[in-house]
């Protein structure tokens, strides 16, 4: 399998799921700012929509969109626990958080890194940021991972997408059940593996 990634995008969740299940892949680096592979080619002809992340199975399947990736991973290897099964109650959850970040967290960040955005509306982008995470939070009281005591795909890429908080300057402090998921999350391996792997620990 080929993952098409860029540092510290959204690419890193399917890129954390994949070492969290232990399955081989390749990361292709595929740039979102040049839309340009390592060797120079065209990633439009990879992914005509230009964005990560892409998995691209043995066989030559691509599949696009992170939560959709991040479960075909997860029912890779069911006895990793990524993904509860699929039919019961517990996967509609986690598709329901996956839906919940993918929509209410990581298309609220968007505007922020669009220079071409006004400020005003930046500000109803944090507005409702700030909305999402008090709301998270509480929703973190008393639990390790947002389905229980399992970590599992969702928390991957909420690490993910809450990793812009700092470069956007989006203080967590006032979140500190979030605060202390983040630290679980960073201190698996897998997570610290796939970071180093993109660059963005030392």
């Amino acid at each position: 399998m080929k993952l098409y990634y860029s540092p510290g995008a959204c690419s890193l969740s399917p890129h954390i799921a994949l070492r969290e299940a232990g399955l081989a892949f390749e990361p292709v680096l595929a740039s979102t700012k040049t839309h340009k592979l390592a060797d120079g080619s065209d990633y439009y002809e990879v992914n005509p929509l230009g964005y990560v992340p892409m998995l691209e199975l043995d066989d030559g399947t691509r599949l696009r969109e992170g939560p959709a990736i991040v479960q075909y991973i997860a029912d890779q290897v069911p006895t990793k626990n990524l993904a509860p099964a699929n039919g019961t109650l517990p996967r509609y959850r986690l598709q329901e958080w996956l839906t919940f970040i993918g929509t209410e967290i990581h298309k609220t960040f968007s505007p922020l890194f669009n220079a071409n955005m006004p400020e005003d509306g930046k500000k109803i982008s944090r507005e409702r940021l700030a909305s999402r995470f008090a709301w998270l939070n509480g929703e973190l009281a008393g639990k390790q991972y947002l389905m229980g005591d399992s970590f599992s795909v969702a928390d991957g890429y909420l690490f993910t997408v809450t990793n812009w908080a700092k470069p956007m300057a989006i203080d967590l402090t006032p979140y500190p059940n979030l605060l202390a998921y983040r630290e679980r999350i960073a201190a698996r391996p897998a997570v610290q593996e796939a970071m180093k792997t993109e660059g963005l620990l030392k």
